[in-house]
């Protein structure tokens, strides 16, 4: 059996078994045999301590992958560089021996111009866990895995507490990967001392680019998550981002950005793509409340379909600690202090049935600017004209918010959001984002014949 049959036959077994980390090893061999660095260092970051038994050191992608990769990238560079002499050396002769017209000339040029024009960064974010023992490891593990490269991967730890991640605590950037486009060369640089045990690199660059990329994950995740409901709430798929925006009380979303407009056929195909695994009894089925999940991958910026909203927006509702929270898996999005009915609001499940702006026509009336019903119920997540009871049992089962946090509430989840309501389950703080979510409305979403009587 030649090297291409060994190589087959393994990849075969490994995807029949993939917990086999001596089957990662010897797949990691082949490739290795074949000169294919890249997926060889993938299939030893598999194998864990089987690598480490049998060559008899730590991989080095898995503790120093600075070091390796530089050495590596200067391998590439001398490689691309021989082709591009050979190649424009080939190109001149070509050249000299078609020379075209004048008028091939500037045609010619125009196309070159038209292919030279820069593409949008693509940035991918690998999210690790603080439990985790080894992070740098994890990170490469996830980043080899993308079925297609960013030009920037991130490897970023969140805040934790109490089991839970804090999208809107510390963010830090433990390594930085750049992949010039067209390239198989990586830059990495380490930002994180207690990470790599270096002097770390500036952070400023990633950091900005990481604060860009958050906010559009924020609006990947609204939009994701309204199309889910749409699916459940209608039984079908939207066609178009107009489906999603109209009037109440059809209003899933309260409105969209150009962002929206821009990702929405990508993420279309995303959530269906994830709605027919989880049918077909592959998935890991519909979760709720708290997911203890590996490292989460996250790809922006690409035509490419990865899993870049983990799962639909859920509300949860802490009335041990005055607090409601914009949950995705572990993930806090949001945390907010609310009023509440101590014993008068009831624990459960419920899901959002209606949204209305401006209930009973007033934006300062006892609701507030903004209401949402609970399940077809007298019950509802609403704002108030009594800020002061904010963070005390003093309605008769309601949720009262603050103006500017139950505005945001209203922009951020969509028609059809699952609410639970539980005793002692959040932390009891949470920073405040540094700018408020906000869509820019497309339908109208009052009500105006009918009046309102929730439990306030």
């Amino acid at each position: 059996m030649d090297t291409t049959d060994d190589t087959l036959y393994m990849k075969q077994y490994v995807s029949q078994h993939p917990d086999n980390k001596m089957a990662w090893y010897l797949l990691g061999k082949q490739y290795m045999l074949r000169g294919m660095d890249a997926k060889a260092n993938y299939c030893f970051l598999q194998s864990g301590e089987i690598y480490d038994a049998y060559e008899r050191k730590r991989h080095p992608l898995a503790e120093q992958p600075q070091e390796m990769l530089q050495y590596w990238n200067r391998r590439q560079k001398r490689k691309r560089l021989s082709r591009r002499v050979v190649g424009l050396a080939a190109v001149f002769l070509l050249f000299v021996l078609l020379m075209p017209s004048n008028a091939e000339r500037v045609e010619t040029v125009a196309d070159d111009a038209i292919a030279m024009q820069p593409v949008k960064a693509s940035i991918g974010v690998v999210l690790v866990k603080a439990g985790d023992r080894r992070p740098i490891g994890s990170a490469w593990n996830g980043i080899l895995a993308w079925p297609e490269q960013p030009n920037l991967a991130l490897a970023v730890r969140l805040e934790e507490e109490d089991g839970w991640r804090k999208w809107t605590g510390t963010k830090r950037i433990l390594m930085s990967v750049n992949r010039e486009s067209g390239s198989s060369a990586m830059n990495v640089r380490m930002h994180d001392s207690a990470s790599c045990n270096c002097q770390p690199a500036d952070s400023s660059v990633a950091k900005a680019e990481l604060d860009r990329w958050a906010e559009e994950q924020e609006l990947r995740w609204t939009l994701a998550s309204a199309i889910y409901q749409y699916n459940r709430l209608y039984g079908g798929w939207p066609q178009k981002l107009e489906q999603l925006t109209r009037s109440y009380p059809y209003n899933v979303l309260s409105g969209d950005t150009p962002e929206m407009r821009a990702m929405f056929s990508t993420l279309l195909a995303a959530v269906k793509a994830d709605r027919a695994e989880k049918d077909s009894g592959k998935g890991q089925g519909e979760e709720t409340g708290q997911e203890q999940s590996a490292n989460e991958l996250f790809v922006s910026g690409t035509e490419a379909v990865h899993k870049q909203w983990r799962q639909p927006l859920q509300i949860v509702v802490d009335k041990a600690t005055h607090r409601l929270a914009v949950v995705s898996g572990d993930i806090i999005v949001r945390s907010y202090p609310v009023g509440l009915g101590g014993d008068e609001t009831p624990e459960g499940s419920f899901y959002i049935s209606e949204k209305v702006r401006n209930p009973n026509g007033k934006k300062d009336g006892p609701f507030g600017s903004r209401g949402m019903t609970l399940s077809n119920t007298l019950y509802a997540i609403h704002g108030t004209d009594e800020p002061d009871s904010i963070g005390l049992d003093k309605s008769l089962g309601c949720v009262r918010m603050g103006k500017a946090d139950v505005e945001e509430l209203f922009d951020l989840v969509p028609l059809g959001t699952v609410v639970t309501i539980k005793n002692g389950t959040l932390p009891s703080k949470a920073a405040a984002p540094a700018e408020r979510f906000k869509l820019e409305p497309q339908a109208n979403e009052s009500n105006p014949a009918k009046v309102y009587r929730w439990l306030n």
